[in-house]
């Protein structure tokens, strides 16, 4: 299968609201081993919407379209696409019932202009909103399928996951399962390398690497007969994985760095106080993210200037003048500091040139130094990272210490 992505409103042409929805579908799609080819956007005019519409449905097999099924003149693409594929509007019964329900349930009153979302193109499969008020559907004809979604991030996303992937499943007579592995520690192109003996003679299962700031991924895909097979035959490429590039992995089941180490401190059981010059506060603000940390993260330190380190963490004006502020040597004593300070199990610290000046030859902007310090004492990291302006340098050295306590908790769980 093979699918078009049209994306309606003028405000994404004017660059007043970001297409995200297109790159979500996108996503989806490949998942369900479907292969994207286009991707539209249009305006909230009539004529152009019937010519790209019109277009999609001659290139591909399936359309799927977002945005233009509120209530208000200028949506007009369930109006729109219902006359191109030649089948009338007519009520829905039950999308009426829980336009209504809606409006009840938040206090407001209902406008007459409402009614309109409840009229969907005759013969339709209708995808009801949990989310608000513009129900979606799928329209068959003869072997092409458009699919019509809200165009609110928040309402897209929780319809296609509830609506549309079982839709497509059904229609493929094929189980689709896929495992998104996470990595840090390793880059796109050494990752493809390294697995070129998986990815080069891929049939099913397949595999796709993608790069993320900092980090990277691997998506592994298998389309077979059953859900059993195609379960198994990811599993097994996953072993196949492992066995190559398993120590940069940390996550199977796509899920952040932040929330993968700090469910690993809660599980730990550590308590943690951190110490923050360049990062100004981001880790603890990552870490805090993760319900139920505040078990164990007991509090943030933000020492940005040398006095601060000297006064709230004990470190030592010698030790600064030898060494400078950004130093192994001063990481250390930043983790001991805030875990004597704090009372806590472990302390975590980082210093570091986040630039854009301040940088020397002996230590470039993107340099950072931090460090984890227990009862035994400290442990430290040098971390350099290529300069992605300060804000990149940030959050790139945020990553780093999320990946070092991972660590740090991995080898002390044995």
């Amino acid at each position: 299968m093979d699918a078009s992505i049209i994306a309606v409103g003028t405000e994404l042409l004017f660059g007043q609201v970001v297409n995200t929805n297109a790159a979500y579908i996108s996503r989806g799609l490949q998942l369900l081993g479907v292969d994207v080819l286009y991707h539209y956007t249009v305006g909230d005019n009539p004529g152009r919407m019937r010519d790209v519409i019109g277009r999609a449905l001659s290139e591909t097999s399936i359309v799927v379209l977002s945005g233009g099924l509120g209530p208000t003149q200028d949506d007009l693409t369930k109006e729109i696409l219902a006359e191109v594929m030649g089948v009338r509007l007519v009520p829905d019964d039950r999308a009426l019932h829980e336009i209504e329900s809606f409006f009840i349930r938040i206090g407001r009153g209902m406008t007459d202009n409402n009614r309109k979302q409840a009229m969907m193109p005759e013969g339709a499969a209708v995808f009801y909103n949990t989310c608000g008020t513009a129900p979606g559907f799928a329209l068959e004809k003869g072997e092409r399928t458009a699919i019509a979604l809200p165009g609110p991030p928040s309402e897209l996303s929780v319809m296609f996951e509830a609506s549309v992937i079982p839709y497509l499943e059904g229609r493929s007579g094929y189980a689709i399962r896929h495992r998104m592995l996470r990595f840090y520690g390793i880059g796109e192109s050494q990752l493809e390398t390294d697995l070129r003996g998986l990815i080069g003679g891929q049939t099913d299962p397949t595999f796709a690497t993608y790069a993320k700031e900092g980090e990277c991924s691997l998506r592994i895909a298998s389309k077979r007969r059953t859900l059993w097979e195609a379960e198994e035959a990811v599993a097994r490429a996953e072993e196949d994985v492992l066995a190559v590039v398993g120590h940069y992995m940390y996550s199977d089941s796509d899920e952040e760095l932040c929330t993968v180490t700090a469910r690993a401190l809660v599980d730990s059981g550590l308590t943690l106080a951190s110490a923050e010059s360049c990062t100004g506060g981001l880790f603890a603000s990552a870490l805090v993210s993760f319900p139920g940390v505040s078990a164990v993260f007991d509090r943030g330190y933000i020492t940005y200037s040398n006095e601060a380190k000297e006064q709230d963490l004990g470190v030592s004006t010698a030790l600064i003048d030898k060494h400078g502020a950004v130093s192994g040597e001063v990481a250390a004593a930043m983790a001991s500091g805030a875990r004597e300070a704090a009372g806590t199990d472990i302390g975590i610290s980082v210093t570091g040139v986040a630039g854009p000046d301040g940088g020397t030859a002996g230590k470039p902007v993107g340099l950072a130094w931090m460090a984890v310090a227990d009862a035994s004492g400290a442990i430290t990291y040098k971390y350099i990272g290529v300069d992605k302006g300060r804000d990149g340098n940030r959050r790139l050295t945020v990553l780093a210490m999320l990946g070092m306590l991972r660590r740090y908790l991995l080898d002390r769980k044995g």
